[in-house]
């Protein structure tokens, strides 16, 4: 896909982004109007158009996309690096079915592009680990990939 701009999820991607993966979220600050980015996991690709993605609802990230709901979210993954940019909103303050106070965004995907420098491809995708009760994030993460399903 190197320098082609999609106006969706491919194929290829679409599957990459229905598991819980390490994802950097860029918002616009709804003080400094600054770029600010997080990183999250909660993330699902509802279909080639539309991302959902759950967090805490206190979170800047929430105030941000209230203000401006003009987000990209950065992938990697499939061998490359992508920009998957469009408009997010708010859907639901509070997650039923979920113990934590989560939020849930939607994404309507405007723009997806390959940004990876010219002349390599990823080998090593980023993994992390939860470092908390392992039987417990299972769960919790079960509950919340479930809410982000309904």
């Amino acid at each position: 896909m190197a320098n082609q701009v999609e106006p969706a999820l491919t194929k290829e991607l679409l599957p990459l982004l229905q598991e819980e993966r390490y994802i950097a979220l860029s918002t616009i600050d709804h003080e400094t109007g600054a770029p600010n980015v997080n990183a999250i996991s909660w993330v699902y690709a509802k279909d080639e158009k539309h991302v959902r993605f759950a967090v805490d609802n206190r979170s800047r990230i929430v105030e941000n996309i209230k203000e401006n709901g003009l987000v990209t979210i950065l992938l990697i993954g499939g061998g490359s690096t992508y920009s998957i940019a469009g408009h997010a909103k708010v859907t639901e303050e509070k997650m039923d079915g979920v113990p934590l106070k989560l939020a849930l965004v939607e994404i309507t995907v405007r723009e997806v592009r390959d940004v990876m420098f010219y002349g390599s491809r990823i080998v090593n995708e980023p993994k992390f680990e939860k470092t908390y009760d392992k039987e417990a994030a299972d769960k919790l993460d079960r509950q919340v990939m479930d809410a982000m399903l309904k």
